[in-house]
């Protein structure tokens, strides 16, 4: 106490063998010291036992007559908590033994009492451990793990263990902590406070079995979600050693492979590490997924994996044998240099790929399995063999039977319906190594990044339903960030994504800009716009669900329809002069574009649009092709080499048909004559011009129609890039889930 009023102050200190003393557990228990505070300096504490031999200059900070105040506390808190009489009993209060129950009680509801009375209970930070978790542990079987290594196709163990400051707790204390049936127990030469309800829950929980893959995910993530309930992981043995070393080729290190030996060609920094990403993981028995930008070289990097896969001789990464390879075994070369590769890709880029292989690879023998005489028989040492997703269709068994060490993807998002006859063939056709391309991972919904990485590394992400529920819906509509990261973390090791913006590459591209170009819309347009808003809204106010969503649809269809042409909206060959104020500013641009002697590619997501381009082009005396998705595989080749050789200067393309796979880098202008709901798609066919191997500036022109959805759509598009960003989607969903109000405001025609 001090002047202005008594107070006394009870800290628990080490008794004679210490409550904190060394931490060996032993010892006779707790013992409760009497402390006065100073109130005119707090910081000010002395022991009651020190109060008769006080040096003159602390008791003047002292209330002249201590003693009497203190008792007159103690009295008090005696009466609060009946144990505390013990100190009146003495002639100098200075310290009261503590029982197991009278440390538990100050901790909880003694103390509380306590400090009503006017005596504070203050604990030495040591004395208690907090910090009693949950744990899942993970490890391969013990009679699995005989050589030390890992695989996806056997089971693991699934434990459930509770952890101290993350050290686990033996089945003793687990068991000590049981019978305690107490929330304050002695553990370790410390009290520990104790949740009875995590004790069970641990108690309950009985070891299972766990496979592999997800094992390997939640050992990678370090936690995992049970029942709803996210609980940090704890690997053991093999499963362990592959999650340090997959954590550490998501962080680049060691990524170091020697030059693929035939390469004719050499690879930019960023490629050589692509290289060596796909080799550690091929090494370690997994698959991933490659998601550079369109453009970078994804198929160069391909080849040098399999110049890499199939060579006698393996150019090894830096590291000790024991380091590489499978963890726990020594590593060996990669295979037998008769290991085939497999790459299924769309037919408009079967060509390319043969081209490619013949150009960076000479030495290694190319077979296109596409036609009605194709053959897989009588495969040569290190082959490759390129087809199509039509093919897979129908010759999977056919290319299962072949047995190739490698199978390639590229354009993966074709498969990104994990239901369709094509993810199941591609499935189907299995492969002892898997690595998917793609340029957009995540288009519209996080089950597409399912189906692909399920499809490289079967299993990684569990069950779809499962996924679907514990990470799509908190990921996409509640934008959970704990569940965001955790997915980032689980995918990180098995999907490397590079950006052309990124600052590694940037130097390797000339530079690209995008200018929105807005145009007004002719008074045809304008009636018609206006018409099928008010019929649009109308019924879409008396609808939900299921028809209002393709009512949406249909009505943002149309009006693109509207904004592009009179005639596309109202299925005319003509005229076609006139009508359009978009089509005018594209004749006005191409006439520039073609002044100068530049080339340009035209995107537009419909074949009538483009039909209707390429007829007025012809009128004004401009040459064109058009890619359409009715275009044969071989015809689209000689289009593609027409235009890159300079002999076309305007090449049209439907979306679909040529947002993917071409490289036309003899244009330096990009033309979207109207807005793709999926952003990415959109870079996607940009990137046919904006690519490895063009050296001049590159000019995006968006045409926007003024005051209509086109003019407000473009800030909503951007905010739909965050998904794909923090976990790596943006789609058409997006849009029916607007509100009416929200869905007027965006489709209304008039200023924004």
């Amino acid at each position: 106490g001090g002047p202005g009023g008594p107070g006394g102050l009870v800290g628990a200190a080490s008794g004679p063998s210490g409550l904190v003393g060394s931490g060996d557990g032993g010892g006779a228990g707790a013992v409760a010291v009497v402390q006065l505070a100073s109130v005119i300096e707090p910081s000010l504490v002395v022991d009651a036992a020190d109060l008769l031999a006080m040096p003159a200059a602390v008791a003047s900070r002292l209330d002249a007559d201590a003693e009497a105040p203190l008792l007159l506390a103690l009295r008090r808190g005696a009466r609060a908590w009946p144990p505390l009489g013990g100190l009146l009993a003495q002639r100098v209060p200075a310290a009261l033994p503590l029982s197991d129950d009278d440390v538990e009680e100050l901790l909880g509801e003694g103390g509380e009492v306590l400090r009503t009375a006017g005596i504070d209970v203050l604990w030495p930070s040591s004395l208690l451990f907090d910090g009693l978790t949950l744990q899942a542990a993970v490890a391969s079987a013990p009679k699995e793990e005989s050589d030390g290594d890992f695989s996806l196709e056997r089971m693991v163990e699934f434990d459930w263990r509770l952890a101290l400051r993350g050290e686990a707790l033996s089945a003793e204390e687990l068991g000590q902590l049981a019978e305690a049936k107490r929330s304050l127990v002695r553990l370790r030469g410390r009290w520990v406070h104790v949740d009875p309800v995590l004790v069970a829950r641990a108690l309950e929980r009985r070891r299972q079995k766990m496979a592999a893959a997800e094992a390997l995910a939640a050992a990678v993530a370090g936690e995992v979600v049970v029942d709803g309930e996210t609980v940090p992981v704890v690997a053991d043995g093999a499963l362990a050693s592959l999650a340090a070393r997959l954590r550490s080729v998501a962080d680049g290190h060691d990524l170091v492979v020697g030059a693929p030996p035939g390469l004719a060609g050499e690879l930019r920094p960023y490629q050589a590490r692509g290289v060596a990403w796909l080799q550690q993981l091929c090494d370690l028995g997994l698959g991933g997924c490659l998601a550079d930008d369109m453009g970078l070289g994804k198929t160069i990097q391909v080849i040098g994996l399999h110049l890499h896969q199939s060579a006698p001789v393996r150019h090894w990464a830096a590291g000790t044998p024991k380091q590489r390879g499978r963890p726990g075994r020594t590593s060996r070369p990669a295979g037998p240099p008769e290991a085939t590769t497999l790459i299924v890709c769309p037919t408009s880029l079967l060509g390319n790929w043969v081209r490619e292989l013949q150009r960076f690879a000479p030495g290694v023998p190319v077979r296109r399995f596409h036609g009605a005489e194709r053959s897989i028989e009588d495969l040569r040492p290190g082959e490759v063999v390129v087809t199509t997703y039509g093919v897979v269709r129908r010759d999977r068994e056919l290319l299962r039977g072949a047995g190739f060490a490698l199978v390639v993807a590229d354009e993966a998002q074709h498969a990104k319906n994990p239901l369709s006859d094509t993810a199941r063939a591609l499935r189907a056709v299995g492969g002892r190594h898997r690595v998917a391309l793609t340029g957009t991972p995540v288009e519209n919904r996080l089950s597409e990044l399912w189906s692909i990485l399920d499809w490289t590394t079967p299993g990684l992400l569990g069950p779809l339903e499962r996924f679907r529920r514990h990470v799509a819906v908190p990921v996409e509509r509640r934008r959970d960030p704990e569940a965001t990261e955790r997915l980032a973390r689980t995918i990180r090791p098995f999907l490397l994504r590079r950006r052309k913006t990124d600052p590694a590459i940037a130097p390797d591209l000339p530079p690209r800009t995008v200018t929105d170009r807005v145009v007004g819309l002719t008074a045809e347009q304008v009636t018609l716009y206006e018409a099928e808003v008010r019929e649009a809204m109308a019924a879409i106010r008396e609808k939900r669900g299921i028809e209002r969503q393709g009512l949406v649809f249909r009505m943002m269809t149309v009006l693109k329809q509207i904004c592009n042409h009179p005639a596309q909206y109202l299925h005319q060959h003509g005229p076609i002069a006139g009508r359009s104020g978009k089509l005018a500013a594209l004749e006005e641009l191409l006439g520039v574009v073609l002044d100068e002697g530049e080339s340009a590619l035209v995107f537009s997501q419909y074949v009538e649009m483009g039909s209707l381009i390429e007829a007025r082009l012809s009128q004004l005396g401009v040459r064109t092709l058009f890619l359409r998705g009715s275009v044969p595989a071989r015809r689209r080749e000689e289009m593609v080499a027409e235009f890159q050789a300079g002999r076309v200067p305007v090449f049209l393309l439907s979306l679909k048909a040529g947002g993917v796979g071409l490289n036309l880098t003899r244009a330096t202008h990009v033309v979207h004559y109207d807005r793709w709901w999926n952003p990415a798609v959109e870079d996607q066919a940009t990137d046919r011009a904006h690519r490895i191997g063009q050296d001049r500036p590159v000019q995006v022109h968006r045409l926007v129609t003024e005051g209509t959805l086109e003019d407000r759509i473009g800030e909503l598009l951007e905010k739909k890039r965050d998904l794909a960003e923090s976990v790596v989607g943006a789609g058409e969903a997006w849009v029916a889930d607007l509100s009416d109000a929200e869905l007027a405001d965006l489709v209304r025609l008039g200023a924004p």
